[in-house]
């Protein structure tokens, strides 16, 4: 029997997230530990759009996920905590997001794809001009820095690559200038 065929008879014939019966698709949870079945659902053309597309999602179709995230099918429990995840500025989503127990194993695969990140709450490293920095980039000091302990002072325009960033402080990064490791204030720098 087909895979389709298969999640076909598995969901009678439905979208597994919103129960709608047109154009249905059959759809792999990314970064599934599982195969076959175990990492596929079979969902409405609509919501494969909204799922690819952060731009086209409709919060107001998703709430059919009051239903479909009590699903047995671990792969419709994670899919409707991703989206929830996505969603939960609106409000609504919070409160079943409260609600919805995944098991140890679960949450490590709905987590895998960083729809559970905080991103409003994560720390952003951001140079003199505003722009994010991220590990690895290149920047160019903005002024004169006395380096303390080095006995050096890091010259305007000194260019510092691949940095790395201090993951509990947003105002610092470390890098090498003059052939020694340093933290610089991100308020002194300007990414290249």
């Amino acid at each position: 029997m087909s895979l389709e065929r298969e999640l076909h008879k598995r969901s009678g014939s439905v979208c597994e997230l919103s129960g709608e019966t047109e154009n249905l698709k059959v759809y792999e949870v990314p970064k599934s530990p599982g195969t076959g079945m175990d990492s596929h659902i079979l969902i409405s053309q609509v919501c494969l759009e909204q799922i690819e597309d952060p731009e086209k999602v409709d919060a107001n179709h998703w709430r059919c996920l009051n239903d479909s995230m009590w699903s047995e099918v671990p792969a419709v429990q994670v899919m409707a905590w991703r989206m929830l995840h996505r969603l939960k500025s609106e409000g609504w989503p919070q409160d079943l997001l409260d609600m919805l127990y995944l098991d140890e194993d679960m949450a490590a695969w709905a987590n895998a794809t960083g729809d559970g990140d905080d991103k409003e709450n994560a720390i952003k490293h951001l140079d003199a001009n505003g722009a994010l920095l991220q590990a690895g980039d290149s920047v160019v000091l903005i002024k004169d820095l006395d380096v303390k302990g080095a006995n050096f002072t890091a010259k305007r325009g000194t260019p510092v690559r691949n940095i790395s960033l201090v993951h509990d402080n947003a105002e610092h990064i470390e890098g090498r200038a003059n052939g020694q490791h340093i933290v610089i204030l991100t308020k002194f720098v300007k990414k290249t």
